[in-house]
């Protein structure tokens, strides 16, 4: 079973992990990790964007080494950044933009950063568009709208296209993660959000999508990294190659994303 937002099981699983290693062996060897009755647990810090996406990917990736089990923590950017730098376990991150992955760079607690993907904004209603929006435009202002906060990804995006565009909103809340967005639409609590191309792909028939004039002036970048503390840095490489790989590329296709610049 996948786990997901769920930082403190995925550090007691870790945990219990190493507890086994250390009993398996008299000698403790570091080589017991590799017996196969031993379950390595690899855990991936994730924006929520790339949540059906990595889910996939995560599958294929453990049916190629048996005895792997990848984990998720799939949130807010900023969120999986700040907890990572203040000491969380984790052996991979991927961030939804450059900018926030650089504060993991900056505080030294990733290595070096590829991009693996691009993605654009879009707008989403609930299926059937009640509110009869016709893009980022006036017609929002009939509209129970629902974005990203600011510090955020999604957000930051959101702004700087508004900026471009000439265009101000006034949204009913601002969320922490692009996923909360997309669930309001789809619970009808907002009859408009602005999310991300592949969101809009995923929620599939619950949603009508409202492409926005002149989105791909701001492109959103998503870096991977390793993270230097990781416990698992060989594996972690590895699944970060398989992101990286044209089977991870193809599956993030699938989902929406475009191919990093």
């Amino acid at each position: 079973m996948r786990l997901t937002h769920r930082i403190m099981a995925v550090g007691t699983a870790v945990a219990l992990s190493a507890a086994m290693v250390g009993c398996s062996s008299s000698k403790g060897s570091s080589s017991d990790a590799s017996s196969s009755t031993q379950t390595t647990v690899l855990t991936v810090y994730a924006a929520a964007s790339l949540t059906a996406g990595y889910d996939e990917m995560a599958t294929a990736f453990e049916a190629e080494h048996p005895g792997v089990d990848v984990q998720f923590n799939y949130a807010g950017s900023q969120t999986l950044v700040d907890q990572i730098n203040q000491g969380a376990p984790a052996d991979v991150l991927a961030t939804a933009n450059t900018s926030t992955m650089q504060k993991a760079v900056d505080a030294g607690t990733v290595g070096e950063i590829t991009e693996f993907a691009t993605n654009v904004l879009t707008i989403i209603t609930p299926a059937g568009n009640p509110a009869g929006v016709t893009g980022l435009d006036a017609s929002l202002d009939n509209a129970q709208l629902v974005i990203c906060a600011p510090e955020v990804p999604c957000g930051s995006a959101t702004q700087q296209l508004t900026e471009k565009l000439g265009v101000t909103l006034n949204p009913v809340s601002e969320e922490q993660q692009v996923t909360d967005v997309v669930g309001k639409v789809t619970s009808g609590e907002a009859t408009a959000g602005i999310v991300y191309r592949t969101d809009a792909k995923e929620a599939g028939d619950k949603v009508t999508e409202v492409p926005i004039a002149g989105a791909d002036q701001v492109v959103n970048h998503y870096p991977i990294a390793t993270v230097n503390e990781s416990q698992h840095a060989e594996l972690a490489q590895q699944f970060v190659d398989y992101v990286l790989s044209d089977d991870g590329q193809a599956t993030l296709d699938k989902y929406g994303f475009s191919k990093a610049a």
